[in-house]
């Protein structure tokens, strides 16, 4: 089913056509781990950004790999772009989808710390 999801003041939101994941990933890297992130990864054509694309500021560390996207007005971090060796790719965060059960995920914990 899909999903949807808004940063805190709801300037930028976004729509997922994939089924409600079940399973979601927490990095303890320095950016995931202050963040709080929970993460999932969709193929970028299963992704609309719906409004908002003139409030989001990039931020890019480390190795650029990853192009996290915020929200000039509230700082939430709905999402980010990326690739994977299947192709583009977003990184959705499920703190900022109302409809997810955090608590009811199983949650894979990468060592991001050690990159």
């Amino acid at each position: 089913m899909p999903y949807t999801g808004s940063c805190h003041c709801g300037a930028v939101t976004f729509s997922v056509a994939a089924d409600t994941p079940i399973e979601a990933m927490t990095c303890n890297c320095s950016h995931c781990s202050r963040k709080g992130f929970v993460l999932t990864f969709v193929p970028a054509d299963q992704f609309t950004l719906e409004s908002g694309a003139d409030q989001l500021t990039d931020y890019l560390f480390y190795k650029h790999a990853i192009t996290h996207q915020f929200c000039q007005t509230c700082g939430a971090q709905p999402f980010a772009l990326g690739t994977s060796p299947q192709g583009d790719m977003r990184a959705i965060n499920l703190r900022c989808v109302p409809s997810i059960d955090i608590d009811a995920l199983t949650i894979q914990k990468v060592d991001g710390a050690s990159f």
